[in-house]
């Protein structure tokens, strides 16, 4: 099965299911699903960021600086979680990662309309990040991270969703639904 056809639960604005679709398909369409978007830090805390691969369906050869992706149909936001940062990452025995918070994300431009729920997690084993996932990966600090914000293609939605645990972690008013 390739990524396209993965089967994905279609939400309303609620978060609540109202169909199925292939992967592919709702993305074409822009029928609304749920993602989630896991902070990995390493032993040192830094951030693991990387560079998507030119193959992949939305945001291709974007840099990122959360691991994840869609949650599949009947899946959990937590097992989905788990999931990804492992496989994305290149590991296995990684801790639960954590929820911090979830929100609507909507691109008018694009079209593109998702759940995202929100996780932080530390890896402190050895990284092999999936190669048909990440290109090129580095762990950076906080400050590095913040430097490097204007000057590449960042993820739309990672953005909105590193944004909004800025200002979580800050006490703003939550995001969470």
């Amino acid at each position: 099965m390739t990524p396209a056809d993965e089967i994905l639960d279609i939400v309303d604005e609620h978060d609540e299911v109202v169909g199925q679709a292939p992967r592919g398909e709702a993305t074409a369409r822009g029928l609304r699903h749920r993602a989630v978007f896991v902070e990995a830090r390493d032993a040192a805390g830094r951030l693991f960021v990387h560079r998507r691969t030119a193959t992949k369906l939305v945001f291709p050869s974007h840099y990122d600086m959360f691991v994840g992706g869609v949650v599949g149909a009947g899946e959990s936001y937590d097992e989905a979680a788990l999931r990804e940062a492992e496989e994305e990452l290149g590991v296995s025995g990684l801790p639960r990662p954590t929820p911090l918070f979830k929100f609507l994300y909507e691109d008018e431009g694009t079209g593109h309309s998702w759940w995202c729920s929100v996780y932080e997690v530390r890896c402190d084993l050895p990284v092999r990040p999936q190669v048909e996932e990440v290109d090129l990966h580095v762990f950076l600090t906080d400050a590095e991270l913040e430097d490097r914000l204007g000057d590449r293609a960042w993820v739309p939605d990672g953005l909105a969703a590193y944004h909004r645990l800025r200002s979580f972690r800050a006490g703003g008013a939550g995001p969470a639904v």
